[in-house]
């Protein structure tokens, strides 16, 4: 395979936009994910953009398995055009609930494995062309954000990684990290977002779109895209206000999120439409 992106998170709904993406733009894919492909994207996606796609199952939180994938890219000569770091996981609620497992388990995920990636990766890079990286942080990485402390603080480490790759490796690639509020990608992703109340609606973007215009600004050359309007407000607002006074009143919203959502009176959004 030659001019291959490899794409984590791959049967997800932000990986599986991102794979129809890619492939629309003519790139070879290589889907990687801890879920099987239950479904066949890979021979989906194969079959109806006519590139070559394959699926490779990996949990990719486990250092071995990860050491052992990168192994096979090497014998295998494989050498890429891109990376997308889609993988991800989120365990909301109070640090103290949370097992220590579950807390190593999300720097595993967000933090370990898209360095990882990124540095192997970037030594098997298809020297012919510009090496695409595209970083999943969240709009959570611009604030202290009381029961996801973990998880918001990971996804900064994610941006401003990002940032400083995207001035560091200007000569060979396009880096940018998109930094998303809700993407109803899934059931609990619509009912955490329905729990937010009206802010959660005006932050609420549609995957498809959200992705290609990712993929957009990436090549053209841009370091952060943070989707829709009222995002953009808040990281700007949240830029002006005191870190303790932002991370008090996240706090506030969370509990009184909870609240709603304890009392039957937050019901899930609808699917995104495309």
């Amino acid at each position: 395979m030659e001019n291959v992106i490899l794409i984590t998170g791959a049967v997800g709904g932000i990986g599986t936009a991102m794979c129809r993406e890619l492939a629309a733009r003519g790139n070879n894919l290589l889907l990687v994910d801890r879920r099987p492909d239950e479904t066949g994207l890979a021979e989906q996606i194969a079959r109806h953009y006519g590139v070559e796609a394959r699926f490779r199952l990996c949990d990719l939180s486990d250092a071995d398995a990860r050491s052992a994938l990168l192994e096979d890219f090497a014998r295998e000569e494989l050498r890429f055009s891109g990376l997308i770091n889609v993988a991800g996981r989120d365990f909301e609620g109070a640090f103290l609930e949370k097992s220590r497992e579950q807390m190593l388990f999300l720097l595993r995920v967000l933090v370990e494995t898209p360095v990882d990636l990124a540095h192997s990766l970037l030594a098997l890079r298809d020297e012919r062309r510009r090496f695409l990286l595209i970083n999943i942080s969240s709009l959570a990485a611009f604030f202290p954000m009381p029961y996801k402390a973990t998880y918001a603080a990971a996804k900064r480490f994610i941006l401003d990684h990002s940032r400083a790759l995207h001035v560091e490796l200007k000569d060979i690639a396009d880096v940018l990290v998109i930094c998303p509020a809700g993407l109803p990608t899934t059931e609990e992703s619509r009912r955490k977002m329905a729990a937010q109340g009206l802010w959660g609606r005006l932050t609420a973007q549609q995957t498809e779109k959200v992705v290609r215009r990712a993929v957009e600004l990436a090549l053209r050359g841009k370091a952060v895209y943070v989707p829709g309007a009222a995002s953009q407000f808040l990281t700007w607002l949240g830029g002006l206000l005191p870190a303790g006074a932002v991370a008090g009143f996240v706090g506030r919203r969370w509990r009184a999120a909870q609240a709603r959502v304890a009392a039957g009176l937050s019901k899930p959004m609808p699917p995104a439409t495309k």
